[in-house]
């Protein structure tokens, strides 16, 4: 080797690389209830009046409106949107960019929240009717348009959304793919 060079591998060795670590805002609001060891990922929207329990994650760009109750040991993926009056159980897991709405016939003056009951899953791109019931340890395939109650311990799927096996089928397919 050159002395040039070598002269650069020595000074490479030396320096320290800094990096630009900037504060990525989030928008909880002060009126907002968060529990403990809730993490709000960048840039994501929790409205005023909104419950979030203990040790529940929302994802970047998520949109958590105002007066929406989360429960604890959740996880709400990115670009998911809750709507005014969402209620969500403890143990529910929702998707990347899945949309719970409020209107069943929009622009109406009156809302009816979605209703998710603890341990559900809604998948990747569903979208939940205003006032529909997301049964308790019941699965939303992604993609899935749900206009009508998902019964316990059931999988849903396809536009409209449904019953397509239940939830131990669900979980018997989980474990195969897991053990590929």
């Amino acid at each position: 080797m050159s002395g040039q060079i070598k002269r650069k591998v020595a000074m490479g060795k030396k320096r320290k690389k800094k990096y630009n670590i900037q504060k990525v805002p989030n928008m909880i609001s002060s009126e907002a209830t968060i529990g403990k060891n809730v993490r709000v990922w960048n840039f994501a929207y929790v409205g005023p009046g909104a419950v979030v329990g203990d040790n529940t994650k929302i994802g970047s760009l998520a949109h958590v409106d105002y007066n929406v109750h989360i429960g604890k040991n959740c996880k709400i993926e990115g670009l998911v949107y809750l709507a005014p009056l969402s209620r969500i159980g403890d143990n529910v897991f929702i998707g990347p960019s899945a949309c719970l709405t409020n209107d069943p016939y929009p622009l109406s003056n009156k809302m009816v929240g979605v209703k998710v009951e603890n341990g559900a899953i809604i998948c990747a791109k569903a979208v939940v009717k205003a006032g529909v019931t997301v049964g308790e340890n019941s699965v939303v395939a992604m993609g899935s348009v749900v206009t009508k109650d998902v019964p316990p311990n059931k999988v849903v799927m396809g536009i409209p959304a449904k019953v397509v096996y239940t939830r131990e089928e669900y979980e018997k397919k989980r474990a195969q793919w897991n053990s590929c």
